[in-house]
């Protein structure tokens, strides 16, 4: 399109904005009526350990919307001489899972707790024997029912449990909602009825003991394409803090980062698949069945229309590798030389293809946090490179990157090959 056309469909309001909370990345980018970008920005974050909890505050999820929505609108400003006042419609996505509870006035009761946590594995064993169906210490009920067994005391005063993403919408349109694919990692879902599972509800409200029932506390689960609410007067001044975005807004229902995923890479066909690799690492395969038996290393999930997904999820791909090349930044810094980020991480990458097979007799263990397919309950970054080993930058690099994929590659073994899942 040329700037005047595109100049005047943001005038129109015939645009579509997307906003991702992705872990170390917030991303907000403007298409226009052809799907093409328009503009973009985006804000940088990092997950924080506080009291033995990965978790990000809720200042800091907000400053980091503002943040990216307005780099974005001024690069709109700047490329078209014009200010955004006007959305065709919004949709957010975020790292799925985690724990986010409210009580009745809207008060969150305890720091966000993120999929980053493994403190979950009692109530994920419970749960997984009960559901007959695999519960990851990750998912929203296992987080839940962990605090049930610790005997937390906010259990009581629970009024709503969302995700991230669930959190975001709601503030915008006042509508507690999650799109299908969202849920399917807050609670098992019924392919059936593309909603949470009934019979799994009532064994879960047969084990507790609180003021609630689950179904209580659980959003609305909404699939692609249906009317997930408007954005408020309340929740544009929130999202844009100049003031200049207008409300009603129709909005889709907020996904996690599995179903963009999937979206992005046009995989939500059966026998499609794809993988997403960055702080963690997952794969998403449709499937055309129900799998035979209940597998430790595969979640089922859906796609956002809810057909039924295997997802394989490692806690850890990117980090270590980041705080590597980080470190020859610093040193290419250090000595006058003016490289960019990109250029480190371009060379040192193709330089793991001069690498031996075997990464020369190098070893790494790459995990930042703990790593539930290999039952590790907290990381520690280890690299080790024996004395009759072939200690080089390649090998160096292609050790780094083959160890970003271990985990994920047991999981798949573990289960895709055994069920002869085709793709």
């Amino acid at each position: 399109m040329e700037i005047n056309e595109i100049k005047n469909a943001i005038e129109a309001g015939k645009t579509v904005l997307g906003i991702e909370l992705g872990s170390t990345r917030i991303k907000t980018v403007l298409i226009g009526e052809d799907n093409a970008p328009i503009a973009s920005g985006s804000h940088d974050w990092e997950n924080k350990y506080i009291d033995n909890i990965w978790t990000y505050s809720l200042e800091d999820i907000w400053a980091g919307v503002q943040d990216s929505y307005a780099k974005m609108v001024a690069e709109v400003k700047e490329k078209y001489g014009t200010p955004l006042v006007k959305i065709g419609a919004i949709g957010f996505s975020a790292m799925m899972h985690g724990y986010m509870v409210f009580d009745k006035s809207g008060e969150l009761l305890v720091p966000f707790r993120t999929w980053r946590n493994s403190i979950t594995e009692q109530a994920s064993e419970k749960l997984t024997e009960l559901f007959n169906y695999n519960i990851p210490q990750r998912w929203s009920i296992a987080h839940l029912y962990q605090a049930i067994l610790n005997g937390e005391e906010h259990i009581d005063k629970i009024d709503f449990m969302t995700t991230l993403a669930g959190y975001i919408h709601w503030k915008l349109t006042g509508r507690k909602v999650l799109g299908v694919g969202e849920a399917s990692g807050v609670f098992p879902i019924d392919i059936e009825t593309k909603s949470f599972n009934r019979k799994m509800i009532d064994k879960f409200n047969a084990q507790i003991d609180t003021p609630w029932k689950l179904e209580d506390i659980l959003p609305e689960v909404l699939l692609a394409g249906e009317n997930a609410g408007t954005l408020t007067n309340e929740g544009a001044k929130l999202l844009d803090v100049s003031g200049q975005l207008q409300a009603g807004i129709p909005l889709c229902p907020p996904e996690g980062d599995a179903g963009t995923g999937m979206a992005a890479t046009n995989s939500v066909a059966k026998r499609t698949g794809n993988v997403s690799a960055g702080t963690s690492v997952f794969a998403m395969i449709v499937l055309e069945k129900e799998l035979s038996k209940v597998y430790p290393e595969i979640a089922l999930v859906t796609t956002p229309m809810g057909d039924l997904v295997a997802m394989v999820h490692a806690n850890n791909c990117t980090s270590d590798i980041n705080s590597w090349v980080n470190l020859f930044k610093v040193f290419a810094d250090a000595i006058g030389a003016d490289i960019s980020m990109p250029k480190v991480y371009d060379a040192l990458y193709f330089k793991s293809l001069e690498g031996d097979k075997d990464c020369g007799g190098l070893m790494s263990y790459g995990y930042l946090s703990g790593e539930n397919i290999t039952h590790m309950e907290s990381g520690c970054p280890i690299f080790i490179h024996p004395s009759n080993s072939k200690m080089n930058l390649a090998n160096f690099m292609r050790t780094h990157l083959f160890v970003s994929m271990v985990a994920i590659k047991i999981g798949l073994d573990n289960g895709m090959k055994a069920e002869v899942v085709k793709l």
